[in-house]
């Protein structure tokens, strides 16, 4: 080997015994990138929708007037009509997270407590199966069974919309709460058994306690997701409006980017509050 190549290979050398000593700078390299790319794609983002909803639209122009004013978030929080379409996609959102935790839980358990390793193979392949399918695709097939002549024939509304949002979303509580009754040891179920604890009581002291992480997990998905969906409504809402549908409207019909990007605050500070509430319930720190 020349005298140049060893040379070459000391400053490699040096730097790889830098890092294993170093286990904290080893870290910080390895998240540069996606910290980077999460600064600026999505912090970025939402820095630039704050920004935005503070500007204002000309009326006569319809041109963005790039001058700091409150007028958007005023008109937001004064006028009735947008404080109902708020409360509206909550309740949805929060009908939506029900639903699917009510039916997701007992087909959870059964995947993960009562069916043998390999149906619970193809189980997990039947709930991820849906979502291989396009959203669209599920949401007009919604809207041809609720349709008058369909084979529901409910028509069109707000029901049709928890409906529909419910059975997308579905999967997004399954897996998780899969996962975590996966990891519930049988021993324990035995054991309360054995104590004498019959099935209700198991569930409440045992199984329910150590699965909420999980279903708070799921409820995360099932919520945001409903909170800030538009298209469904479109679809199936018939002439119900959500959060979703003004600012899609704004951005599009009426030409008021600046008043959309206020509306599409409420759900990120609706998010954040959610999110704080749940982590001082401890069930983030446990999942």
């Amino acid at each position: 080997m020349t005298p140049t190549a060893t040379a070459g290979r000391t400053p490699r050398r040096r730097l790889t015994a830098f890092l294993h000593r170093h286990a904290g700078v080893r870290l910080s390299l390895l998240l540069s990138a996606p910290l980077l790319w999460l600064g600026v794609a999505y912090l970025g983002a939402l820095a630039a929708l704050f920004v935005t909803a503070l500007w204002s639209t000309d009326t006569f122009t319809g041109d963005v007037v790039k001058e700091l004013t409150w007028v958007n978030f005023q008109d937001l929080f004064t006028l009735d009509v947008y404080r109902t379409i708020a409360l509206r996609s909550v309740g949805v959102a929060v009908a939506v997270t029900l639903i699917d935790l009510v039916i997701a839980f007992p087909m959870a358990f059964a995947m993960a407590k009562l069916a043998s390793p390999r149906a619970q193979r193809w189980l997990v392949i039947a709930v991820l199966t849906p979502l291989w399918a396009s959203y669209l695709v599920k949401a007009y097939a919604w809207r041809i069974m609720l349709s008058a002549d369909g084979v529901l024939g409910w028509g069109y509304g707000l029901t049709a919309t928890i409906l529909t949002l419910s059975y997308l979303w579905l999967p997004y509580m399954i897996l998780p709460i899969y996962a975590g009754l996966e990891r519930l040891p049988d021993s324990l179920l035995d054991a309360a058994g054995d104590l004498g604890a019959r099935g209700p009581r198991t569930f409440r002291t045992v199984v329910w306690p150590l699965t909420f992480p999980a279903v708070i997990a799921g409820s995360v998905f099932t919520f945001s997701l409903s909170l800030g969906d538009y298209i469904t409504v479109k679809i199936v809402g018939g002439t119900s409006q959500l959060i979703g549908n003004v600012v899609y409207d704004n951005i599009g019909a009426a030409n008021n980017l600046p008043f959309a990007a206020a509306v599409a605050t409420v759900p990120v500070v609706i998010m954040l509050v959610y999110l704080a509430a749940v982590r001082r319930t401890g069930a983030l720190e446990n999942l």
